[in-house]
């Protein structure tokens, strides 16, 4: 580990970030350039202790998952995420398989919709993160671990997943998402994550297996999605989709046409969210 060589880096990298590259607002005038340590601690989900120690060189060795977050929060592109990973005293993650680094334009994009659900997912379902909105439509789905990471997985095994949709929708969802996760399996390879979750899940759930087996491909969503909330009731949002293909990721942002009864249910959630955040 080059305590010395990642200090620098740490430090050089988030006085090159303004507030407004992250979606804060400027405030008052500031005397040095820069994000503040402490609201770096905030966009990489840590203590501000712990993140001024590794900048001031005297922090213990990161882990994988602090090293994946701080490239996250200071919106690190691929390249600058490895170099922090190999600064930290770890190989630098294997772009074929990690796929869990939010390109740092897409970072940008989601810092300018904190008023809208938004969130970035892999190709297998996993959440990496969301907007404030996101949370309030949707629920924290970047809080699991292990294969819960994929709402593919938890569709299939965790009977709590379905709560948020009308039953009998249930059953085009699961077409979709085994139809989706064949496409990733078939284009990423026979040992890719893709392929071992659906090994997994063919083990584990007797409808996944029967729906693999059957071979459906090109199944798809509309650009509608009705969800059911359990404090606002039934609310019906398009959902728009920005592919980054080089991550094998995709940016969904919900809407709601204004004048509607779904966006006023949607302005009720942002209020109702906000006011969580508050407590």
């Amino acid at each position: 580990m080059d305590q010395t060589g990642l200090a620098t880096f740490l430090r050089r990298r988030r006085e090159a970030l303004q507030p407004a590259d992250v979606g804060f607002p400027q405030g008052q005038r500031r005397r040095t350039p820069g994000l503040r340590r402490e609201e770096v601690a905030v966009l990489c989900q840590m203590s501000t202790d712990y993140y001024s120690r590794l900048e001031r060189g005297r922090g213990p060795q990161p882990s994988e998952q602090m090293l994946a977050a701080i490239a996250r929060g200071l919106r690190f592109t691929l390249d600058e995420r490895d170099h922090l990973f190999v600064l930290a005293g770890h190989n630098a993650p294997a772009r074929a398989t990690r796929d869990d680094h939010v390109n740092a334009g897409m970072m940008r994009i989601l810092d300018r919709l904190q008023d809208t659900p938004a969130q970035v997912v892999t190709g297998i379902g996993e959440t990496l993160v969301q907007t404030p909105l996101a949370v309030a439509l949707l629920g924290d789905q970047t809080r699991f671990t292990g294969p819960a990471r994929s709402i593919v997985h938890r569709w299939f095994t965790d009977p709590d997943e379905r709560g948020g949709y009308a039953p009998e929708e249930h059953a085009t969802h699961s077409r979709i998402y085994v139809a989706q996760l064949r496409t990733v399996a078939s284009r990423e390879g026979n040992g890719s994550r893709a392929a071992v979750l659906a090994r997994q899940l063919r083990a584990e759930s007797t409808e996944f297996a029967e729906l693999w087996d059957a071979h459906e491909v090109g199944v798809t969503y509309t650009n509608r999605k009705r969800i059911i909330h359990p404090e606002v009731g039934p609310i019906s949002l398009y959902c728009q989709t920005l592919v980054d293909p080089d991550q094998s990721q995709c940016l969904l942002v919900f809407t709601a046409t204004p004048g509607t009864e779904d966006y006023d249910r949607l302005q009720l959630l942002s209020v109702i969210g906000s006011q969580r955040l508050a407590t």
